[in-house]
């Protein structure tokens, strides 16, 4: 088969940008709108400006074998860099064009303008989805398809295929057996907030209950489900919100264009048996989160989750045996693999986060903030690879309309903490519960970072009671050179934590 590139739908508005060519034959782009600086705010009820976004393209694709590339990029430019930088590709470079070889399928990023103007490469592996032709298939061909949305039963497998861009949300609840697969895009972008009222834009330190936004794909208590393949663009919220979901795999999924407020990757909530592998996710959010159950309900918070986790004679009160393995994080704002920050469960526990290249940040990295009444414990997160540019943005809240991202002072030495471990009380997320969590046996081992900015770590509680212990680093790297102990600089250490080692 060689290389195969899927057909593009109309596409974004915007500048002409990059020419591809994969193996000497033009290549149609997708585009998407993203995040331009890590400027948030405080949900009010109206969303982002576009000033704050750009248009990038992508190139989905799909390959059994080599592929050579080749890519003229809009302007001149000084450098070009590939990512993840685990790939070691280095290209070819002449005037605007930039080359190189794909050995293998892989999901990359060509940078020839530093985080600005990215082209994202999504070369997928060939697909052989096994599927029926009855009533239980629903199928979606190339074309555009305005489909609202869309509910999932019992046995049903929705197949989004290469060339459809399908603008909608997924929804199931309480089924088994179901599937979410092909290759196509599911566009989020027509979904908008309803606004229950109106409140002042100015002066909202905290996100307010003002508004009804859907997720783009929303399971709930369902067993067996399979999300595999598919590219989901411009999230209103969250992109895969799993909520007390049993036995999900989740693989080779591209999340692209996030840009509007609390637009995180894959955010669980007391789930058990997950496996997500070979995905990529660049979010204006969170990336991928494993989660207590949130609740912002003016009332008795702790009632109202505890009726939440009993659904259908069983309870849902832990989170448990998930593994994260092989996906590429470019994190515009938030956190790129995490423990919470909600944590309302009894327990969460036995989560590894493995073989993973996190490309773009500007918040902390690798980060474990039990912020309720969790026993965290048995967190791996190993085989990490961090990229930090030379300089990071570093994340603002827009405090009133029309402040500029750009009117807010530049600090070139800002570096987000690499890896956190905390127990606290968050006058956001905690409100309405008074249980305080402990978090324990949480490893970092091998961990690789490069950047001039040296790794940082943060491990906070609030007493011994709640607190954070069995903390082990082992075989942190910077720039290539192992890290035998941290400065004062580089840990910080609060009350409530102990047995802290540097190995």
């Amino acid at each position: 088969m060689g290389a195969r590139v899927y057909p593009v739908q109309s596409a974004l508005n915007g500048p002409a940008g990059y020419r591809v060519l994969v193996n000497g034959r033009e290549a149609e782009l997708n585009r998407a709108r993203v995040s331009a600086c890590p400027y948030n705010r405080r949900w009010p009820g109206h969303q982002r400006t576009e000033d704050q976004t750009e248009i990038i393209e992508f190139l989905s694709m799909e390959t059994d074998g080599p592929a050579e590339i080749e890519i003229e990029a809009p302007e001149a430019f000084e450098r070009v860099c590939v990512r993840p930088l685990s790939l070691g590709i280095v290209p070819e470079t002449e005037g605007k064009k930039i080359r190189f070889r794909l050995e293998n399928p892989v999901y990359l990023t060509v940078e020839p303008y530093g985080r600005r103007n990215a082209l994202h490469l999504f070369a997928d592996g060939a697909a052989a989805y096994d599927i029926g032709e009855d009533e239980s298939v629903l199928y979606f061909g190339p074309g555009e398809h305005d489909a609202g949305m869309i509910e999932l039963k019992s046995g049903q497998t929705l197949l989004i295929d290469e060339g459809a861009v399908v603008y909608g949300c997924i929804r199931a609840t309480d089924a088994e057996n179901i599937r979410i697969i092909g290759r196509g895009i599911l566009d989020n972008s027509r979904n908008r907030a309803k606004i229950l009222y109106e409140v002042l834009a100015e002066g909202n330190d905290m996100a307010v209950n003002n508004a009804e936004r859907l997720h783009t794909v929303q399971m709930e208590y369902c067993t067996n489900v399979e999300i595999d393949g598919i590219t989901i663009r411009d999230s209103l919220v969250y992109n895969i919100r799993p909520v007390g979901c049993r036995n999900m795999t989740i693989r080779n999924v591209k999340i692209i264009g996030c840009w509007r407020y609390n637009s995180d990757g894959i955010d669980m909530h007391n789930c058990e048996n997950v496996l997500i592998e070979n995905c990529f996710l660049r979010t204006f959010d969170d990336s991928i989160c494993v989660k207590g159950f949130d609740c912002y309900y003016e009332g008795d918070v702790e009632a109202a989750v505890n009726a939440a986790m009993y659904r259908n004679g069983e309870k849902y009160d832990v989170f448990r045996n998930v593994l994260v393995r092989r996906c590429v994080i470019w994190n515009d704002w938030g956190k790129a693999l995490e423990i919470g920050a909600e944590t309302r469960a009894e327990a969460i526990s036995d989560i590894v986060f493995e073989d993973c290249d996190v490309i773009h940040v500007t918040g902390p990295v690798l980060d474990c903030m039990n912020v309720d009444y969790a026993d965290v414990h048995d967190v791996v997160y190993r085989d990490i690879r961090v990229e930090y540019d030379d300089v990071i943005p570093r994340p603002a809240i827009q405090k009133k309309d029309g402040v500029k991202y750009e009117e807010i002072p530049a600090d070139k030495e800002y570096a987000p903490p690499l890896m956190c471990v905390e127990v606290l009380y968050h006058p956001e997320y905690s409100a309405g519960g008074n249980r305080r969590g402990r978090n324990r046996r949480i490893l970092f081992e091998n961990i690789s970072l490069t950047g001039r900015q040296a790794p940082g770590m943060v491990v906070k509680g609030i007493d011994e009671a709640f607190g954070c212990r069995e903390i082990t680093v082992r075989g942190l790297m910077w720039n290539g050179h192992p890290v035998r102990k941290l400065t004062e600089d580089q840990l910080h250490v609060g009350a409530g934590c102990s047995e802290i080692v540097i190995e």
